[in-house]
């Protein structure tokens, strides 16, 4: 039950900018109380050493703040949409104009069986079967910064058809067993019908028997995608020539390597990486395929194929199917390497304010927390950023103690106010280089 000591004045900060995001995002809570208590987790949250749990946040001697605390979480019915929801909009409207939403898979592995959606199942990310929770977050990325603004948990099968168990849990009666990709890619139908964002490219991995599905759910509603697949996929694609009309199918691999010679090389720099790289990458224009008992979708979604080679691989290794037909090769490679900087930030943000750390067994009260964690990771990289909301006492002061701020090059001119969506950096003039090279960062 350690908890941190910061200085008062970090300390002040902090708990400042918390008053601020309070009164940003958790205006839908009716009860000023509900209100005070959001407070107090979120200052646990940011705060707090060690596990986020609800006995530490609380600190030694506090019982009655402990299970103030634990009804407020698990039982307290305000709705964590709305709360989302204004996050999301305010981070869009001002804070790093996304460039995609970004599915990050996150797996929490458990020792018990009561953790609601816990169960002994095969995770990908694992690459073994684990005891575990799966959920999803979806992230709002720029090359900068990202975000998480919505949460899925999926439950495995007993855990909507025993309804003992699903009432236990507080489990709504809408809520249904699917796979992690399906959960997501409802969650951002409702998104982009519902919560008035700017629609952005959605990037995410999707197992191969999600693809149909996935493909044809967001071609419904018009939604950009770019998903990452494995190489095995079957893909259909039309012939060349008169003597070869199509459609024949193929692995994906083995496609994308027949193209090898149409390849452009992109050089780009890691995320949270100071050194370069470089990536060989080709694509091709493939139909889409229908599941087995799916009927064939009219008219057909025009997709596109990209595979990727690390500059020394013989075999492509990476691959991806997107609807984006209208955008360079290096532009969707960027925006596919997103995954990488919400991974940077899942690990170096979110973890350690908690996400992993709910303990309770209701499905309400793990929405809750994963909602107060999506806020608290938000005021530590804005406050690390000097991106600090209006009205804030400190907004325009150097870092609270979240990080160290971005400061430009001594020297360097102001940076202009951004008036719209993030574009690519024009291409610098490289010494030698080849008309198909390009660069990305």
């Amino acid at each position: 039950m350690a908890r941190v000591v910061l200085p008062e004045e970090s300390a002040k900060e902090i708990s400042e900018l918390i008053d601020v995001l309070i009164s940003l995002f958790f205006e839908s809570l009716p009860r000023r109380d509900q209100r005070n208590w959001a407070r107090v987790y979120l200052n646990g949250l940011v705060r707090t050493s060690g596990k986020k749990t609800i006995r530490n946040i609380a600190g030694t001697g506090a019982s009655s703040v402990e299970q103030s605390l634990q009804q407020f979480i698990s039982k307290s019915p305000w709705d964590w949409t709305p709360v989302r929801r204004s996050l999301a909009q305010y981070l869009e409207r001002t804070a790093q104009r996304p460039l995609a939403w970004v599915v990050q898979p996150m797996v929490i592995e458990k020792a018990g069986d009561r953790s609601v959606g816990v169960g002994r199942q095969f995770v990908p990310q694992l690459g073994r079967t684990a005891n575990c929770q799966q959920a999803s977050g979806i992230w709002l990325a720029s090359s900068e910064a990202s975000f998480p603004v919505e949460w899925t948990l999926t439950l495995p099968g007993p855990w909507t058809n025993e309804l003992m168990r699903r009432r236990r849990a507080g489990i709504p009666d809408t809520a249904r067993s699917l796979t992690p990709a399906q959960d997501a890619v409802h969650a951002v139908q409702r998104m982009a019908a519902t919560w008035q964002l700017q629609r952005r490219p959605v990037v995410m991995e999707v197992a191969n028997s999600d693809i149909p599905q996935s493909i044809e759910s967001f071609a419904l509603q018009d939604i950009p995608f770019v998903f990452k697949v494995d190489g095995s996929l079957p893909v259909s694609f039309g012939g060349a020539g008169r003597h070869k009309p199509g459609p024949h199918t193929a692995p994906a691999r083995e496609l994308i390597d027949s193209l090898r010679s149409q390849r452009r090389v992109v050089e780009w720099t890691r995320h949270g990486r100071a050194e370069g790289a470089v990536t060989l990458l080709t694509s091709a224009a493939i139909l889409a395929t229908p599941g087995e008992d799916r009927p064939v979708p009219m008219p057909p979604t025009p997709l596109l194929l990209v595979g990727a080679w690390t500059e020394a691989a013989l075999l492509p290794s990476e691959f991806w199917i997107t609807n984006i037909g209208d955008r360079p090769l290096a532009q969707l490679f960027l925006l596919a390497k997103l995954t990488d900087r919400v991974s940077l930030d899942f690990t170096e943000t979110c973890e350690p304010v908690g996400i992993r750390d709910f303990e309770g067994r209701s499905f309400r009260g793990w929405h809750h927390h994963a909602t107060l964690a999506s806020v608290a990771h938000a005021s530590k990289l804005l406050s690390a950023r000097g991106r600090l909301p209006d009205g804030y006492p400190g907004a325009g002061r150097p870092d609270i103690g979240a990080g160290p701020a971005v400061r430009p090059r001594t020297g360097a001119p102001a940076p202009l106010p951004r008036t719209g969506p993030p574009v690519l950096p024009p291409r610098p003039l490289i010494p030698g280089q080849s008309a198909r090279r390009e660069y990305i960062r």
